[in-house]
C-alpha cells in the first residue's frame, strides 16, 4: 500500500505518520519501520524522519500478520452484490478486518469465506475489498469491492464526497440547533494515539451535517450525513460539542443513570449506518440501499420514549 504525505502531515515524524495512514498503532509503525515493512520514496528510513508534503511511504504489512487471516463461516447478511461488488450490513459488535487483539472473527474473514476470495486487492491482504470502515460497534451498510477496477471507482466517489452516507444514533443531551454542519479538522490524540481529536496539528478537514430526529429527558436522536470520512468521524465531532454518543466510553465524559441501567443493551456506541447511496463504478447505475434499525437501537429508543424514524 503506498501513501502520498499532503500538507497535513507535512514535518510529522514517520513513526507517528505512518500509524495514522495505514491505521495501524504506533508500536507496530516503529517494528514495521525497523523491518523494513515501511519505507520512505522507496527507501529506509528511521522512525524519527520527517516527513515533507509530497513523500511517497509504502507499507506492506508483516507475514506474521497476514497468516492468521484465513477464511471463516461466518454468517453475514448481504444486502446487494454482483460481480464487481457488494453491499454488507455489518452486525454491532464485528471487527472489519484484522488487527492486533482481533484476527479471527473478522468481516474480511467472513468475506474471503463466502466471496471465495473474490476481493480487490488493492488494500492487501489485510484488507481485501475493503473501500471504507465502520467501527466494531457501530452496525450497518458497508460496500465492499471484488474487483480493482471497482475499488478505484469507489474510492474516487468518496475522495469527491459524492458517495452518500447517512447514519443514526442517540446522542446524550439537547442539541442547541435542531440541525447544523460541523465542520472541524481531526487528527491523532497527541495524548492517546488511540483516540482521535479536533485538532488543528497534523489533521484533515471534516465536516459532518446533523439532524435532530427526537428528543428525550436527557438524549437526542440524531441523523448524521458524512461529507468526509475520518477515524471515528461522528463520535469525535460530538463529543466536540459536549454530546458524545450514547454508550460510546471512549469519547464519552461518563456513564449516565440511563446507560448504567441498560449496559447490557448498549456495548457500546448507539450509532447505526442507515443509508449508503453511490454510482457503480461500472456500470454507472445509481444505486441506494438503506438498513433497518437494529433490535438494540429500537429498543433503546422504545426506552426513552422515542419512535424509529421511518424517513427511509
Amino acid at each position: 500500500m503506498i501513501k502520498t504525505v499532503d500538507e497535513s502531515l507535512d514535518g510529522a515524524r514517520l513513526d507517528t505518520a505512518s500509524a495514522e495512514l495505514f491505521d495501524i498503532t504506533r508500536a507496530s509503525a516503529v517494528k514495521c519501520i525497523e523491518n523494513g515493512n515501511i519505507t520512505v520514496n522507496g527507501e529506509a528510513s528511521e522512525k524519527k524522519y520527517r516527513l515533507k508534503s509530497g513523500d511517497t511511504v509504502s507499507y506492506e504489512a508483516p507475514e506474521a500478520v497476514e497468516d492468521k487471516v484465513v477464511p471463516e463461516d461466518i454468517p453475514i447478511e448481504i444486502v446487494y452484490e454482483d460481480e464487481y461488488l457488494a453491499v454488507v450490513n455489518k452486525p454491532k459488535g464485528m471487527v472489519v478486518h484484522p488487527a492486533p487483539g482481533n484476527y479471527t472473527g473478522t468481516l474480511v474473514s467472513a468475506l474471503l469465506y463466502k466471496m471465495k476470495g473474490r476481493l480487490s486487492s488493492i488494500n492487501g491482504v489485510i484488507r481485501p475489498g475493503i473501500v471504507h470502515r465502520i467501527d466494531k460497534d457501530t452496525s450497518g451498510l458497508l460496500i465492499i469491492a471484488k474487483t480493482d477496477e471497482a475499488h478505484v471507482g469507489l474510492a474516487e466517489q468518496i475522495k469527491e464526497h459524492s458517495f452518500l452516507r447517512e447514519y443514526e444514533g442517540v446522542t446524550v443531551g439537547k442539541l442547541k440547533e435542531s440541525s447544523g454542519v460541523i465542520d472541524k479538522p481531526i487528527g491523532r490524540n497527541e495524548k492517546d494515539r488511540k483516540k482521535m481529536a479536533v485538532t488543528l496539528k497534523n489533521s484533515k478537514n471534516a465536516v459532518t451535517e446533523y439532524e435532530v430526529l427526537g428528543e428525550a429527558v436527557g438524549f437526542s436522536y440524531v441523523k448524521f450525513r458524512l461529507k468526509t470520512g475520518r477515524t471515528h468521524q461522528i463520535r469525535v465531532h460530538m463529543a466536540s460539542l459536549g454530546h458524545p454518543l450514547m454508550g460510546d466510553t471512549v469519547y464519552g465524559a461518563g456513564k449516565t443513570k440511563f446507560e448504567i441501567s441498560n449496559e447490557m443493551l448498549l456495548c457500546g456506541q448507539c450509532l447505526h449506518a442507515r443509508r449508503i447511496g453511490f454510482i457503480h463504478p461500472i456500470t454507472k447505475q445509481e444505486l441506494y440501499f438503506e438498513s433497518p434499525l437494529p433490535d438494540y437501537f429500537v429498543s433503546v429508543l422504545h426506552k426513552l420514549g422515542l419512535d424509529p424514524s421511518e424517513e427511509i
